[in-house]
C-alpha cells in the first residue's frame, strides 16, 4: 500500500531537509524549501512515488542550484 500523497510529499521533503540541514547547506530556508518542494512536486507529477528517490533527487536539485548560483 502506498502512502497518501500529502504524507509522501511531507516525508520526502523532511528527509531532504534533514540531510541538508545536518550538512549545513541551508543558508536561505525559504529558497531551500521552494527548490525541494518544486523538485518533489515535479517528480510526483511524473509518477514517482518512492520516498527516498523523491528525497535524493530533491537534494540533487538543490545542490545543482547552489553550484549554479
Amino acid at each position: 500500500m502506498t502512502e497518501p500523497l500529502p504524507i509522501l510529499i511531507e516525508n520526502s521533503l523532511q528527509i531532504a531537509w534533514d540531510f541538508l540541514e545536518r550538512s549545513g547547506a541551508i543558508a536561505d530556508p525559504q529558497q531551500a524549501a521552494e527548490i525541494l518542494l518544486e523538485s518533489i512536486k515535479t517528480q510526483v507529477l511524473t509518477g514517482e512515488s518512492r520516498t527516498l528517490m523523491l528525497s535524493n533527487r530533491a537534494i540533487a536539485a538543490f545542490q545543482q542550484h547552489q553550484q549554479a548560483a
